[in-house]
């Protein structure tokens, strides 16, 4: 039986249908609100500190709107490969290009989580936390081609690193991963519901 929400109300402000399909495995009812936020960060981000600042940042566009007894979830995921960031792609070529590089190689996905609610106690200031978790990922070295089919068929154009573990490249195209392989989809399931259960004491 999952624990007790305490009359909460979870919000999860997202439009991945990886994130929608992981928190529902989680056993969580929620409500989906989403809004297009400048994703744009300083060059002198590195690493994790990227999705933490992301995932606040999302968060933040939400506070004015939130109401008592609802838990915000925001999240941003990352690829980080040899000091940069392998954001989403803008084209096939490009995407074609991210894949290409990570081919053969090591690189670490990052996912940050914010959750966030009103703190009823401080006159409805925000109570937020901040948290991520990281998973290195090994290609096996991958021929162009497929790379390519890849890409024209999966059309990753959403994803960071240009491309997810659940499809047909981390089947064939991933040799292992340390870590946890939900937080290559896009949430670090186990922590959260760690989290979840710490932010609302129980």
């Amino acid at each position: 039986m999952l624990f007790d929400l305490k009359g909460n109300k979870i919000i999860l402000a997202s439009k991945s249908p990886r994130r929608h399909e992981l928190l529902k495995g989680l056993g969580f009812d929620f409500e989906v609100r989403t809004k297009d936020v400048d994703e744009s960060f300083s060059d002198s981000l590195k690493g994790a500190d990227i999705p933490l600042y992301l995932s606040k940042k999302k968060a933040d566009a939400f506070v004015d709107e939130l109401k008592p007894n609802e838990i915000l979830i925001t999240s941003d995921t990352v690829v980080w490969l040899g000091n940069k960031v392998f954001n989403k792609p803008e084209s096939a070529e490009e995407a074609v290009e991210m894949i290409a590089t990570l081919s053969g190689r090591m690189h670490e996905v990052i996912t940050a989580v914010c959750l966030t609610s009103l703190n009823t106690e401080k006159d409805g200031t925000s109570k937020q936390v901040v948290f991520h978790d990281l998973t290195s990922v090994h290609f096996a070295k991958i021929e162009r081609a497929d790379i390519e089919w890849y890409v024209n068929k999966y059309k990753p154009f959403d994803k960071a690193g240009a491309y997810g573990i659940q499809e047909w490249i981390g089947y064939a195209g991933i040799d292992k991963i340390e870590g946890s392989f939900y937080n290559v989809m896009g949430l670090p399931t186990q922590k959260l519901y760690v989290e979840l259960k710490k932010f609302l004491n129980v």
